[in-house]
C-alpha cells in the first residue's frame, strides 16, 4: 500500500478490524519511510454479470436502472424504501449466485416481476403490462388471473 503522504510503497499494518456489518476490514497502517499513520478500508468487489438486451447488445448492469423501474411500477403505492432496497438486494443476489458472466435482460425482468408479485399486486400488473407489451385489455385480465392463482375448490370465477 502506497503512503498518501510521501508516496513510499513500503507500509506496515498496525491494526486490523472487521466492521460491525462484517463487509469491510479497517486497517491502520504506518509508513516505514515517514512514520505517519493512515487508515485503509478493504471491501469485496463483486462483479455483476453483463446484461444482454433483446437486440443482442451487451451493457453493464446498472442498479440505478433496476431501482428506477421498480420505483416507476411502485409509484404512489404504499411500499417503503427499505422494502424496495431489499427487493433490489434479492435480485442482485440471484444474479450473482447464477455465476454467469452474462444474463439476458428477460431474466432480470422475470426477477423483477417475481419481486413485485410479492410486494404489490398493482405494481406487478403495471410492470407486466410494459414488460410484456400488452396489446389489449384481455392481456391485462390474463395477467390478473395468473397473479390470483387457481380458484378455491367449489368456487367459480365470474367471467
Amino acid at each position: 500500500m502506497k503512503c498518501p503522504f510521501c508516496d513510499n510503497g513500503d507500509t506496515q499494518v498496525v491494526d486490523s478490524r472487521v466492521s460491525e456489518e462484517g463487509d469491510t476490514i479497517r486497517r491502520r497502517r504506518r509508513c516505514l519511510a515517514c512514520d505517519k499513520r493512515f487508515t485503509t478500508y478493504e471491501r469485496v468487489e463483486l462483479v455483476m454479470p453483463s446484461v444482454v438486451k433483446r437486440n443482442g447488445i451487451r451493457v453493464e448492469y446498472d442498479a440505478v436502472k433496476l431501482r428506477a423501474s421498480l420505483a416507476l411500477a411502485l409509484r404512489k403505492r404504499a411500499i417503503s424504501t427499505a422494502e424496495v432496497d431489499a427487493a433490489v438486494a434479492r435480485i442482485e443476489e440471484k444474479l450473482l449466485a447464477s455465476g454467469t458472466r452474462e444474463v439476458p435482460s428477460e431474466r432480470i425482468g422475470e426477477l423483477v416481476m417475481g419481486e413485485l408479485k410479492k410486494l404489490d399486486k398493482v405494481a406487478y400488473v403495471r410492470f407486466a403490462s410494459v414488460y410484456k407489451s400488452f396489446e389489449d385489455i384481455g392481456e391485462f385480465i390474463d395477467a390478473i388471473r395468473e397473479m390470483q392463482g387457481p380458484p378455491a375448490p367449489g368456487k367459480l370465477r365470474k367471467e
